[in-house]
């Protein structure tokens, strides 16, 4: 088949490098306009513009792709197009150009998790698998029928980052068996119970504030989904800390003491623990201003952490 790829984040090379070696033709990739990078905001391409460069495959990186690549879409006769994390709405019009539509690899088990960033809330929610959903493409966000789902277990301490390269994985083969069933015609749509569905938004620095008034494991999993990006942090004492990982602290029980605070622990383990509304957080690996992510345990041996500092409750001061 003659295939446009639109895709923009790393997430969906290994998507775009499973058709480059299938049997099927890509004829030309879309993703989205170079952006501002880096400290000296300086435009630079999509993860996927530079791989497919890198293979000589045409790029089309409209602002609006139905609205500016229409046209050049359809003198390219694509027999289909497929979206992995592309960033972009399709238009109606857009969307009947192939003659098989368009297909769409999201990262959750639909109708759960329609959006932005599943992979997150994936996690966030205590959820113990997640997977690959092929739909077909509509008007609406995520809300077309089924096609296949590919599912896979969530690990109890795996971050938002590492369960992405897994399921960038498995939404390469999700594509590959979509294709064999589209060009065999044993496609068999099913569509989704949309009063079971939700919505993950855009995370944002705001969303990574942490509240310690909340629960233990609630706060554990705000921290794994939210590494690599846009990681957890909280202010003591001026100084914005990064939270990169965390786990339940093993044999201490709820103290006295204001959520936040640094308690001392119940052996001779030295490590950095949490006091939250319910239960006790062991931080893991952190970072402070101008220092790269490191084991906890170092801040509390330099004096930069100590027992009985607390962070504060909603620290809205940001370091990039």
């Amino acid at each position: 088949m003659r295939i446009i790829f639109m895709g923009s984040p790393e997430y969906a090379i290994e998507s775009l490098a499973a058709l480059l070696n299938s049997k099927h033709q890509v004829i030309a990739v879309a993703t989205q306009p170079d952006a501002p990078s880096g400290r000296g905001h300086k435009l630079a391409p999509s993860p996927i513009k530079k791989f497919a460069q890198s293979k000589g495959i045409p790029v089309l990186d409209y602002p609006k792709i139905s609205r500016d690549g229409i046209a050049e879409i359809k003198e390219m006769q694509p027999d289909l197009i497929i979206t992995v994390a592309y960033g972009q709405i399709l238009s109606g019009e857009l969307i009947s150009v192939p003659k098989y539509g368009v297909i769409n690899a999201h990262a959750s088990i639909l109708p759960k998790f329609r959006g932005a960033s599943p992979i997150q809330a994936a996690i966030a929610a205590g959820e113990t698998e997640t997977g690959i959903t092929i739909v077909q493409t509509e008007l609406g966000l995520d809300t077309g029928d089924i096609i296949l789902i590919k599912k896979t277990e969530i690990g109890e301490n795996e971050t938002a980052g590492e369960l992405a390269n897994r399921l960038a994985k498995l939404s390469a083969s999700a594509i590959l068996s979509a294709l064999e069933l589209i060009e065999n015609g044993k496609v068999r749509p099913k569509p989704q119970n949309h009063e079971d569905a939700s919505i993950s938004t855009k995370l944002t620095k705001i969303d990574s504030i942490i509240n310690w008034n909340r629960r233990a494991k609630q706060i554990m999993l705000q921290i794994l989904s939210q590494n690599p990006s846009p990681i957890s942090r909280s202010n003591i004492e001026g100084m914005q800390v990064k939270i990169y990982r965390a786990e339940l602290a093993k044999g201490l029980e709820n103290t006295n003491v204001k959520p936040g605070t640094i308690v001392e622990p119940s052996s001779a383990k030295n490590g950095v623990f949490v006091q939250c509304g319910n239960g006790v957080l062991e931080l893991k690996e952190v970072s402070i201003p101008n220092g790269k992510a490191m084991d906890a345990k170092n801040l509390m041996m330099s004096d930069k952490l100590k027992i009985g500092m607390c962070f504060d409750q909603f620290s809205m001061g940001f370091e990039n």
